[in-house]
C-alpha cells in the first residue's frame, strides 16, 4: 500500500491537479461565459433544426406533398435530454466531510456517463436516421454541452485574484 502524496485533500474529486491557465485576472469570468455561450450554442442548434423539420415541406411536384420528408420526433429529443441531464449532474460542490468524497465522484462519473451516452445516442441517430443538418445538429448540441461542462468546471476550479487563503 502507498502512502498519500504530502498535498492530498480527500475532499477533493479528482486527485490530479488541474492545469494552471494564464487568462489574466478575469479568467474565471471568462471561463463562466464561454460555457454559457457553448450551452447556449448547443440548445439553439438543436432547436434551429427542430423548428426546421417542423416546417419543412416535401418538394414540389412529388407524390405525397402533405407529408414532410423529415420530421424530428421525441426520440430524437433524447439524446440531448440525457445531455442536459448529465450537463445538471457535473456540478463540483464542495463536500465538507471527507465520507462525502465518493458521492461527489459517483455524481460527477454519473453526469459525464449520461453526457457520454447522449453523445453516443446523437451519433446513432445521425447514423441511422438522418445524415443531413438535422443529425449534425444533435451531434453538435451533445458536443458543444460536453464542452460547456468541462469548461464551466475548468472557470470554477481556477484561483480567482480576490481569493484569500488564511491559514493560522
Amino acid at each position: 500500500m502507498s502512502l498519500p502524496r504530502a498535498n492530498y485533500d480527500p475532499r477533493r474529486v479528482c486527485l490530479n491537479p488541474f492545469p494552471e491557465l494564464t487568462l489574466g485576472k478575469h479568467k474565471r469570468t471568462i471561463g463562466v461565459y464561454l460555457a454559457g455561450a457553448l450551452f447556449a450554442i448547443a440548445n439553439w442548434t438543436f432547436l434551429d433544426a427542430a423548428i426546421l423539420s417542423a416546417h419543412s415541406k416535401a418538394p414540389w411536384g412529388q407524390p405525397g406533398n402533405d407529408d414532410p420528408p423529415v420530421h424530428v420526433t421525441f426520440v430524437d429529443w433524447i439524446p440531448g435530454i440525457c445531455s442536459l441531464l448529465g450537463y445538471l449532474d457535473s456540478r463540483d460542490d464542495g463536500f465538507g466531510d471527507s465520507r462525502a468524497v465518493w458521492r461527489a465522484r459517483l455524481f460527477l462519473f454519473i453526469g459525464f456517463a449520461l453526457m457520454a451516452g447522449g453523445l453516443a445516442g446523437s451519433v446513432t441517430v445521425l447514423v441511422l436516421k438522418y445524415f443531413k443538418y438535422y443529425g449534425y445538429a444533435n451531434v453538435s448540441q451533445s458536443v458543444c454541452m460536453m464542452l460547456s461542462a468541462v469548461v464551466l468546471w475548468f472557470a470554477q476550479n481556477t484561483s480567482s485574484e480576490y481569493e484569500y487563503n488564511l491559514t493560522l
